[in-house]
């Protein structure tokens, strides 16, 4: 199965991140924030969105900040990806 995002939609998948305290304690998932790094991994065509028209500024392969509770995940073989609107992005990170 493929996952191709409609209008204003991407499709991204969470970068894990791994966080080392001052200490050089390394932190597992369960004792940090859920990353809000991702790559994106597909982007819709963009087009007339609520009357407005959108021009996608972000391409496959770009990694992008997101607020921490948007999305919809959505889970396809095993992999979890987050189904976002371009402007739920909040930076791309170069």
């Amino acid at each position: 199965m493929k996952l191709t995002p409609l209008a204003d939609r991407v499709i991204l998948k969470m970068v894990e991140t791994e966080e080392t305290t001052k200490g050089g304690i390394i932190l597992t998932g369960s004792a940090k924030e859920k990353p809000s790094v991702a790559e994106v991994i597909s982007v819709g065509p963009g087009g007339n969105v609520d009357g407005k028209d959108v021009v996608m500024t972000v391409k496959p392969g770009d990694k992008v900040i997101t607020s921490q509770y948007a999305g919809t995940k959505v889970t396809l073989e095993d992999v979890e990806y987050v189904v976002v609107r371009q402007n739920d992005i909040l930076a791309i990170v170069e």
